[in-house]
Formats: C-alpha cells, sequence, structure tokens
C-alpha cells in the first residue's frame, strides 16, 4: 500500500515536472505578437523612444533645406558710394539683378554684403548663375548614394541605432567643413558629402520607431518624425536671419545640434528587437522587449521565446545576410522586386517636387524668409491630416490623392507667375503674390503628405530582412528627384511658368503610378520575404496575391 502510495505519488511528479515543462517551452511567439499582447501596443516607454529617435529629424531637415538661404540669389543691389559710373546708376534703375551683367566689377556691390550667400560671395550670376544650382544637385546626388549605402548597412550588419549614430557624427563633422569652403567647388564636394552623410537619419530613424509599436499606431508614428522635421525647417529662418551677413556662421551653427544631440539623448535609444531577432541574437531582442515592458507596468512570460520566421543558419546567425547585403533578395524576388520598382517611381516625382518647391520658394513673389516660414507652417497641418486620414482611409488612396491635389495646384501657381527680370518689386501686384503664395501653400502641404505617407507605405510593404534597404530605395528616388529640382529652380529664376508646370506634370505621375500599389493599412509586418509572400498568397492581408 505504502509503496503503491510512492509509486503514485513519484508519478503525480513526473507528470507535473512534464507539465512545468511542456509550459516553459510551449510559448514561443512573434515580435509583433508580444508587442501587441505583452508589452502594450503603445506605453509610455515606446512613446519615449519614438520622441528620443524622432528628435534626430530635425538635423536632417536642417542640413538638407539650409541652402534655401546659404544658396539664395540676393535680391538687391547699388552702386558704391565712390561710383560715378552712368552706366551703373542707370542699371539701378532697371531694378533687377540680371542688369549688373554688364558693369565693371568695383562698381556696384550686393546690399546684404558679399558673404549673405555664396550667390554674392563667388558671384554666381549672369553668364555663372547655374554653378549655384550645382552643389543642392550634388547634395542629393550625395543623399542618393548615401541611403543605398546606410540602408544596405542598418539591415546586414551595423542596426538601425548605431546607423543613426553614426549618420549624426558624420552630418555634424561635414556640415562643419562646409563653412570653411574656399570656393564652389570644395564647397559643393562638402555639399555631396553632407547629403551622403545625413542619409541614415530619415530611413533609420522611421524604423526605428515603426518596429516597437503595434500595428494600430506605425501611421501616426511613422508622422511623428515629421513633426520634428518641420520643427528643423522652422527653425531655419530664425537661424538664418541673424546671421544673413554670413552663411558660414549658418552652417556652424548647424553643425553643434547632432554631435550635442548624439553624447546627450541618443544613448538612452534602445536597438529594434525585430532585427535583432533577425539577425540570430533573440535573447538581445527579448531583453530590449522586457524593459519596453518593464516601464509599461507590465512583464513577460518566464517562457516566452521568441519566434524568427526567417530561420538562422550555423552559429545562429543569418549567414546570408552576413555574407550578402540583402538588396539581393529583394531584386531577385520577382514580387518585392516589381513593387520595389513601383514605389521608386512614384518617389521620384513626389521627391522631384516636395524638395522642388521648397527650393522654388525664391522664385516666389514674396520676402524670402517669410516664405520659407509659411511653408514650414504648412507642414503642420499636413502632418496632422495625414496622421489623421492614415487612420481613416487607405494608404494608396491618400498618397494618390496627395499626389493629384499638388500637381493641381504647382499648374494653378502659373497663373500667377511673373519673371523677375520683368517686374519690379515695387510693381509687383500684392493680391498676386499673395495668391500666389497661397496656392503654393496648399501644393505644398500635399506634397508634404504624400512624401509622409510614402515613408509608412515603404515600411508596410517591405518584411523586416529588407525594410531597411527598401526604404533606403525609396528614399534613393526621392533623392534623385530632388538632385534635379535645383536646376530647374535656376532656370526658374528666368522663367517661374517652367518650374511650376513641370512640378505639376510629375507630382500627378507620382499619383498615377501608385495605384498599382497594393494596399497595407492594418496589415501585420513581415519579417521575411519568404513569410510575407506565403501569407499575402493566402489572403493574410485581404489581397488575395501578391500585387505589382
Amino acid at each position: 500500500m505504502e509503496e503503491a502510495a510512492q509509486n503514485l505519488g513519484h508519478g503525480n511528479k513526473q507528470l507535473a515536472e512534464r507539465v512545468a515543462s511542456s509550459t516553459t517551452t510551449n510559448l514561443e511567439l512573434t515580435v509583433e505578437a508580444v508587442v501587441e499582447e505583452y508589452v502594450g501596443s503603445m506605453g509610455w516607454s515606446q512613446f519615449l523612444h519614438v520622441f528620443l529617435v524622432s528628435i534626430a529629424w530635425v538635423f536632417d531637415s536642417q542640413n538638407t533645406l539650409v541652402t534655401i538661404f546659404s544658396d539664395a540669389q540676393p535680391t538687391s543691389w547699388r552702386c558704391v558710394n565712390n561710383s560715378s559710373s552712368s552706366l551703373c546708376m542707370s542699371s539701378s534703375s532697371r531694378g533687377d539683378v540680371s542688369s549688373v551683367c554688364g558693369l565693371t566689377p568695383g562698381t556696384w556691390e550686393w546690399v546684404g554684403g558679399h558673404e549673405s550667400s555664396i550667390v554674392a560671395e563667388w558671384g554666381l550670376i549672369c553668364d555663372r548663375r547655374f554653378l549655384a544650382a550645382i552643389p543642392a544637385s550634388l547634395f542629393f546626388i550625395g543623399s542618393l548614394l548615401g541611403s543605398a549605402f546606410f540602408g544596405c548597412l542598418a539591415d546586414a550588419s551595423l542596426g538601425r541605432k548605431r546607423t543613426v549614430l553614426l549618420s549624426c557624427i558624420l552630418s555634424s563633422a561635414t556640415a562643419f567643413l562646409t563653412s570653411l569652403s574656399p570656393n564652389i567647388w570644395i564647397y559643393a564636394l562638402l555639399r555631396f558629402a553632407n547629403g551622403f552623410s545625413r542619409s541614415g537619419i530619415g530611413i533609420c530613424c522611421i524604423v526605428l520607431a515603426t518596429e516597437v509599436v503595434g500595428r494600430k499606431w506605425r501611421g501616426p508614428v511613422s508622422q511623428y518624425g515629421f513633426f520634428f522635421f518641420t520643427a528643423g525647417f522652422f527653425s531655419l529662418p530664425l537661424i538664418a536671419y541673424p546671421t544673413r551677413a554670413n552663411w558660414r556662421n549658418l552652417y556652424r551653427i548647424i553643425s553643434l545640434l547632432p554631435l550635442s544631440y548624439s553624447v546627450l539623448f541618443f544613448p538612452f535609444v534602445s536597438e529594434s528587437p525585430r532585427w535583432l531577432l533577425v539577425r540570430g541574437r533573440s535573447k538581445e531582442a527579448l531583453d530590449v522587449l522586457k524593459t519596453f515592458a518593464r516601464r509599461n507596468g507590465k512583464t513577460l512570460p518566464e517562457n516566452l521565446s521568441l519566434l524568427n520566421p526567417s530561420e538562422p543558419k550555423e552559429g545562429g546567425e543569418n549567414e546570408a545576410l552576413t555574407k550578402t547585403c540583402t538588396k539581393e533578395s529583394l531584386w531577385r524576388t520577382k514580387w518585392a522586386a516589381k513593387r520595389m520598382i513601383t514605389v521608386m517611381i512614384a518617389g521620384f516625382g513626389v521627391g522631384f517636387v516636395y524638395y522642388g518647391v521648397q527650393l522654388n520658394v525664391e522664385n516666389l513673389n514674396f520676402n524670402l524668409y517669410f516664405s520659407v516660414g509659411i511653408n514650414a507652417l504648412m507642414e503642420i497641418p499636413a502632418i496632422v491630416f495625414g496622421t489623421i486620414l492614415l487612420g481613416l482611409t487607405s494608404r494608396r488612396l491618400l498618397f494618390s490623392l496627395s499626389a493629384f491635389l499638388a500637381g493641381i495646384s504647382c499648374l494653378l501657381c502659373i497663373i500667377f507667375a511673373h519673371g523677375k527680370k520683368h517686374v519690379k518689386k515695387a510693381e509687383k501686384s500684392s493680391a498676386g503674390s499673395w495668391a500666389q503664395l497661397i496656392i503654393e501653400g496648399i501644393g505644398f502641404m500635399a506634397a508634404s503628405i504624400a512624401f509622409d505617407v510614402l515613408y509608412i507605405y515603404c515600411v508596410e510593404l517591405f518584411p523586416t530582412n529588407v525594410r531597411n534597404f527598401a526604404l533606403s530605395q525609396s528614399r534613393l528616388s526621392l533623392m534623385l528627384g530632388a538632385s534635379i529640382a535645383p536646376l530647374l529652380v535656376a532656370a526658374g529664376r528666368l522663367s517661374p511658368s517652367l518650374s511650376f508646370l513641370i512640378f505639376g506634370i510629375l507630382s500627378i505621375f507620382s499619383g498615377v503610378v501608385s495605384l498599382w500599389l497594393p494596399e497595407t493599412k492594418n496589415a501585420p509586418l513581415y519579417d521575411s520575404l519568404k513569410q510575407q509572400e506565403e501569407e499575402e498568397k493566402h489572403g493574410a492581408v485581404g489581397q488575395g496575391n501578391i500585387q505589382a
């Protein structure tokens, strides 16, 4: 009897151990499931994380748009006091910058001083006016190449966090060196380097922010970064006006900010748990999720382990990722390649219009500082409306309608465009200027919405193991469009109607192309190309099949 009881007790103990053992190994979940069920879709820890990450957008904006002021053509000149040249006096009465082209050097001067911009310092007017567009174009070409480099780096080896840090430090260094430029060619080369350096900020910040929140928060969170981009845009007139007599001081000021951020704030940012998991570092990924959960007042189950959809190779690492950049997987997968090409074509037009309209403010019939301030303010309703509409309508519809509105607004601006060489400032129609500024502001707001939506759209269209690279390719197309825009802005100094016409046509074209993309609203974030293809083929997103 006692022996039977002991056997029964021993059997129960073994059963309990097996149950306990199964309990400790049974709970295997994806990062998305852990965030949704245990960490919280959006808690205090994620809010702080997104806030700290998004601050970097300020420096991205400042380094991108600083040329609006540093490369601007001065609006007025005067004859020097000791000049008695009748030609100078008669040219001065004509009131336009092109009238100085036939004057003898030394008989006239810029009202704002010869260091007010690179155009004034290096004489980039008349037959040299297109040289003023080269630095801005090279900046965006640098951004184009940097997007591919940092996107690959962030996916394959360095990670999202360290890529942002590297980009901030390089942006600070190249901005400061730009302030020391002795001529237009060194300046253009350093602008190229600055464009290359800042590319890692935008593409990694948006991924780093969206990969730690639940699916319903991805849309709003993707827009938070653009609030800071707008803050950087709005800060430029405030920095540029006190430094208007010396463009070099403007670069020195903006070079200090990313360096300070890298030292004071960025150490508190966490790496993406999705990226860590894909890289085979599941323990670190779980530790990050535990930290987020703890700060949200929650705890993860003791028996929790993370499910990695992309099967790791030997040694627990994805050796395919280590040996080659993930672009090979994306471009060799037919559905992903078709989708990427469509995104890039749409992005080219949006980038051309978004950056081109901002740089083109000098061709408006209005004060430069005021025009830039208005454009910056228009970013705020663009972000607010974009955030609201992302929750109410589809990504595809919102992007295409925004691109259409931007294009139509640019075409309407032609009605109020006047060539600067034919119209004196004193004779400009105030009503016409205000009408043009309002329509241009509406067009820029629409272009801003399309630009912002494209980022979150691209994040949702591709899986974790190629997401950063896909976003970098999207940004590459945006920068390619942006690199051509400064040349059009330079041409617009002679014919503003031409610049607005091309902006309008390209924006409408982008809206049409986007209609071939699939919808991703409320879709899960996949971790591998194979997983996404299988899930979409089985209708997990309601698509029924992989679309181009």
